[in-house]
């Protein structure tokens, strides 16, 4: 069992989704979140001064995946994020030492659905 995050741009949020159906993965959790990368946030001009915020606005996917399930979730959300452009944001794979679902008190493979 893996834990995949992935970080994206809130504008791709539909066509991630979408791809991760088309793989049969259609459990997750959708958090708004703040950060930046490289990049570290942007340059604006407000009242003719130079300001530089810190943090963009960015999307976080938690998906708890079996292990044969990992590389469509990484392959569905790399072709729904991707622009090619600085910022399409990163994915984080994670071992998953145990799942319990709270209903039935089934544990492990079977609890993530």
């Amino acid at each position: 069992m893996k834990m995949v995050i992935a970080i994206i741009q809130p504008s791709k949020l539909d066509d991630v989704k979408d791809e991760l159906y088309k793989a049969d993965i259609n459990l997750m959790t959708v958090s708004e979140v703040l950060g930046h990368g490289r990049q570290k946030g942007v340059t604006e001009i407000y009242r003719g001064a130079r300001e530089m915020g810190n943090l963009l606005r960015k999307v976080r996917i938690e998906i708890a995946v079996n292990d044969n399930f990992v590389e469509p979730a990484v392959r569905a959300i790399i072709k729904g994020a991707k622009t090619g452009e600085t910022g399409d944001g990163k994915i984080f794979i994670m071992p998953l030492e145990n799942t319990i679902r709270i209903r039935t008190e089934e544990r492990g493979a079977i609890a993530i659905g």
